[in-house]
């Protein structure tokens, strides 16, 4: 082992940061997979003409995205594209909200609740974790004695 590279340590509250965004994403897209025309007339603050939008596949493919991250924290060394899926999903899930429920929807604080804490800002611990699952993975790798 070189003395001058520390082993990178994986904290365990980085598990609990993956189960915990996992879940929230679980639980936020099943809302909206299983309340879909009631969300939508919550989040439109009163707009009336957002009967046609549909938060079924929004709501589908943001569960499959909660499980990807929640399964990550089991094995976030090994599983670190696990983490890198999670990370693309919430992107994809910001930019499918943004593009194409905002523009019907109209901005309001109940969308702008959903935009920026439900998807844009668990991108910043997901990718500090991310980061640091690398580096484990990178030191364990160049070092297999450990």
């Amino acid at each position: 082992m070189d003395p001058k590279s520390p082993f990178p340590v994986f904290p365990m509250h980085f598990r609990g940061i993956l189960l915990l965004a996992g879940m929230y994403t679980l639980a936020w897209s099943a809302i909206f997979n299983l309340m879909d025309q009631s969300i939508l007339l919550w989040l439109a603050d009163g707009n009336e003409q957002v009967a046609e939008l549909s938060l079924r596949y929004y709501g589908g493919f943001g569960v499959l995205v909660g499980l990807l991250i929640f399964f990550s924290a089991f094995y976030p060394i090994s599983w670190v594209y696990l983490i890198l899926a999670g990370i693309t999903g919430k992107i994809i899930l910001a930019i499918w909200f943004a593009l194409g429920y905002i523009p019907e929807l109209g901005w309001n604080k109940r969308t702008g609740f959903q935009l920026i804490f439900n998807e844009v800002l668990w991108i910043i611990p997901l990718i500090t974790v991310f980061l640091r699952g690398c580096q484990v993975k990178n030191y364990l790798a160049k070092n297999p004695e450990q």
